[in-house]
């Protein structure tokens, strides 16, 4: 596909790294020449300086149009000009980067009247990340699948974790509740697990099943969090906006501490229900008056990665409540992660990314009805969990997945009929039309539900 992605910022960046992979020809465009010598540097791509909202410029990039262009530069104007640019130049699809809340209520008329392809709010859609862990606190990350009714979880083994030292068949065969281990991430080594595989402290296990039996899972083991409650955060943020607005849904209370006023003063004017404090949410003594030793859970949205580790770290250490840490640079995340310095971490440019890249990988796929529905990335990127619907006509439909070859490396995961039962996968069980699937692989390309089996 030719692909256009104007603006080198971290998602411009995450996605430009992404799309080559997967073979695109792709042309960046960005206003900073060193930004587009860097990238082309690194990548197989071609680079165009300049303003990506000109005509001129986007025509250099592909004269007669793109297949899609992508525009996610820091102002919402460019991008909306840069995406009606492109449709003047043939470009059929378009996706924009939209994070001002003042343009939330009009993301339909732009879709319908100015032919925007797809709009992504990276901050709406990181909040929704973060809520979505403070539901269920036992997980680091937490994934949804087929309409939510089947749950991909993230989870680190302690070394006092019950689950240490078993063998993955005889954790399926005690414990009674139907649960996948589909991934495994030991150090550098990522492993699709068979029944063989024997877990160890410092594991960090994906897990999928419907949230009924993930819960009763964790509750078997003692090791069930109930959702958080009482919710602190540091950092009055346009991320803060959308978290505060999605944890009053849910009947949470909520604390947000910042050192500027005038956005103190904005967040309790659109927040009355909410206590806001203008303070410096680094300051130890004003974390304690604030009572963080009572709270749930601990959300650092400061502007600075460094600064969200430290204050995460230092609420781990007063209490075992959720902490979760926004952090943009994978170092950053990798390193705080890997070690166990930050319960869970959340970062706008894999999010935003990672909607975007399902959008194109349903462009690519000519199966129109087979199209990924869901997409998501675990172990930095270097595992995929996909969700496809089972179309009339796939070849297997029906077959027992022991008669299927599969591809190396991947793991039907779990499977969701029309009924809304939802199966953990034997042997024994087929694919039937209608179906949703899940499927687990360490083939970060995979496009169809068909290229799952070896032909």
């Amino acid at each position: 596909m030719r692909i256009v992605v104007v603006g080198l910022g971290k998602v411009g960046r995450a996605l430009t790294a992404q799309l080559t992979a997967e073979n695109n020809d792709i042309v960046v465009i960005d206003q900073n020449p060193d930004l587009i010598e860097d990238i082309v540097n690194i990548y197989d791509v071609r680079g165009v300086p300049g303003n990506g909202g000109c005509y001129d410029v986007q025509k250099e990039a592909f004269e007669d149009g793109a297949d899609l262009l992508i525009a996610t530069t820091s102002s919402d104007e460019i991008n909306i000009l840069a995406c009606l640019v492109a449709k003047k130049l043939g470009t059929q699809h378009t996706i924009a980067r939209i994070r001002n809340p003042e343009y939330e209520k009009q993301l339909r008329f732009m879709r319908d009247e100015l032919g925007l392809s797809m709009v992504v709010n990276p901050e709406k859609a990181t909040a929704r990340e973060i809520a979505r862990v403070l539901r269920f606190p036992t997980a680091i990350k937490r994934e949804q699948f087929c309409r939510q009714r089947f749950e991909l979880i993230e989870y680190r083994l302690a070394e006092d974790n019950p689950l240490v030292g078993l063998q993955l068949a005889d954790l399926y065969r005690n414990i009674r509740v139907k649960i996948l281990i589909c991934a495994v991430a030991r150090g550098s080594e990522t492993i699709i697990p068979t029944g063989a595989f024997t877990l160890q402290a410092g594991d960090k296990v994906y897990l999928t099943a419907s949230a009924r039996d993930l819960e009763a899972f964790f509750r078997k083991l003692n090791l069930f969090k109930a959702k958080a409650n009482n919710v602190m955060i540091v950092g009055a943020s346009r991320m803060t906006y959308y978290l505060v607005k999605e944890l009053q849904d849910i009947q949470k209370r909520v604390t947000v501490i910042d050192s500027n006023a005038a956005r103190c003063q904005e967040m309790s004017e659109k927040f009355p229900g909410v206590l806001v404090i203008h303070g410096d949410g680094a300051d130890a003594e004003l974390l304690s008056e604030e009572r963080i030793t009572e709270m749930d859970a601990f959300v650092a949205l400061t502007g600075l990665d460094e600064t969200n580790i430290i204050l995460a770290m230092y609420a781990s250490q007063l209490n075992s409540c959720k902490v979760v840490a926004k952090i943009n640079r994978n170092s950053f995340a990798e390193l705080a992660t890997a070690k166990g310095m930050v319960d869970s971490v959340v970062s706008t440019a894999s999010v935003t990314s990672e909607a975007i890249t399902r959008y194109v990988r349903a462009m690519q796929n000519s199966f129109e009805s087979e199209n990924i529905k869901t997409l998501h990335r675990l172990v930095g990127g270097r595992v995929e969990a996909l969700e496809f619907n089972v179309a009339p006509g796939l070849p297997f439909i029906g077959v027992p997945l022991k008669d299927l070859t599969l591809r190396k490396n991947l793991l039907v995961a779990g499977i969701v009929r029309r009924s809304g039962q939802t199966v953990i996968p034997s042997g024994n069980d087929a694919l039937q039309e209608g179906d949703d699937v899940v499927i687990v692989t360490t083939d970060t390309t995979l496009h169809s539900l068909r290229d799952i089996v070896v032909k």
